[in-house]
């Protein structure tokens, strides 16, 4: 059974740890495309249609990372078990879409807004629901709007690519698909339009296929030039994956609005005290310049 997550002010203050020990992790390790991956790879099983899979936290079950799909992600979970042994009350759920979100703000990419509450399941889904690397638009299109995701979600999605390499031992691929593979931008695009490949660099069926159908090619080719417009839709389709059958309460959405008023007044607080204390500072100054 389902274990409920209570979302209130320690659990938020838990998120907010296990952020920060994320950052450090993934600093340290430079695992942020692995653990981009995980956080993906838990969401992007969900079915619209029937409710199942989505980021639940289901991927921890050896049923379910051991799919082929999934080969390598085992080294993300123990990672992020470290985490959690800190963090207990987080739910697994959570925290691999936690990761994921701090993943792309270390390696510069665009800062996406986390809600948390997502409830842990043991219930796998079958294998077969993620991307396959080797199809065409046709099969983007199929596993993308059976999540209920749109054509522009599914470009900007790709655009994740700009991070990690492939390894044959886990995908049958090797290399990376841009020339900086931990830093987050708009490389992968910008690759992807270029006639002649670059040496060394990946160009999956997956990733050629966005420049065959105009409803893709567009996308690409506006982020290819505007960095900041992938940047802005990037974080706005993660935040759907990530979200993908679950909906906050409005207690948790209250609580997250509370504790934001709080920082903010805190910060508005040190601002007055630090001018104060400058205002005191000059205020001396010119007293013993008289």
């Amino acid at each position: 059974m389902a274990v409920p997550v209570v979302v209130d002010a320690d659990y938020l203050k838990e998120i907010d740890k296990a952020r920060r020990e994320l950052r450090a992790l993934i600093a340290t390790k430079n695992c942020a495309p692995i653990m981009l991956r995980i956080s993906w790879h838990d969401a992007g099983t969900y079915d619209a249609e029937s409710k199942t899979g989505g980021p639940n936290g289901s991927i921890r079950n050896e049923q379910e990372y051991s799919h082929g799909a999934n080969s390598g992600l085992k080294i993300a979970l123990d990672l992020c078990e470290d985490v959690k042994t800190k963090h207990p009350k987080i739910s697994y759920a959570d925290l691999y879409q936690l990761a994921g979100v701090v993943a792309v703000e270390v390696t510069g990419g665009p800062d996406i807004s986390f809600v948390p509450g997502r409830i842990d399941s043991n219930a796998c889904t079958d294998e077969g629901r993620l991307p396959d690397a080797h199809q065409g638009f046709k099969h983007l299109k199929d596993v993308f709007y059976r999540m209920g995701l749109s054509d522009k979600d599914i470009v900007a999605l790709s655009g994740a690519h700009t991070l990690g390499r492939a390894h044959p031992e886990r995908s049958g691929f090797d290399g990376p698909w841009t020339q900086d593979p931990l830093k987050f931008d708009n490389s992968y695009f910008v690759e992807l339009l270029k006639e002649e490949e670059s040496e060394g660099l990946l160009k999956l069926s997956t990733d050629k296929t966005l420049l065959e159908v105009p409803e893709f090619r567009h996308y690409v080719e506006l982020y290819a030039k505007d960095e900041d417009a992938f940047f802005r839709d990037y974080a706005e389709s993660h935040k759907k994956l990530s979200e993908l059958g679950f909906t906050p309460t409005s207690s948790v959405t209250k609580v997250i609005t509370d504790n934001s008023v709080v920082l903010a007044q805190s910060a508005v607080g040190v601002a007055v005290a630090a001018a104060v204390v400058a205002f005191g500072y000059f205020y001396e100054i010119r007293k013993r310049m008289k």
